[in-house]
């Protein structure tokens, strides 16, 4: 999927907008942020509001497009959460999208729920 996307964009970006491409890639882990040993994960996301925050991110000066896929439904340990591709101009313009978006999706897009083993 990450490879696909990356190529789909370099073909279809405006060069002059498409100088660095970022990709975020999270994954169940297995311990809490408290330590407590997780055994799964239970996720489920807000489609629209998601859909909202891109299409505002994307419009960024600088941005050439961005790409986000969340899993849904019951996870393992090492199961991939979500994956985040930001594409645009320079550095200075991709990276602090990648970290709005993300925060975004964390907050108020997304809701976890940790089953502990």
């Amino acid at each position: 999927m990450i490879a696909e996307w990356i190529e789909e964009i370099k073909k279809t970006a405006d060069p002059e907008k498409l100088g660095m491409i970022i990709v975020h890639n999270g994954i169940v882990r297995g311990t809490s942020k408290d330590g407590k040993t997780v055994g799964a994960m239970k996720l489920s996301y807000d489609k629209g509001m998601l859909e909202a925050c891109v299409k505002e991110l994307t419009g960024r000066e600088g941005i050439a497009d961005i790409r986000v896929w969340i899993n849904e439904g019951m996870l393992n340990v090492g199961d991939d959460i979500m994956r985040l591709v930001v594409a645009g101009r320079f550095r200075t313009d991709v990276l602090p999208v990648l970290q709005e978006l993300l925060s975004f999706i964390k907050s108020r897009v997304v809701h976890e729920e940790e089953m502990y083993a």
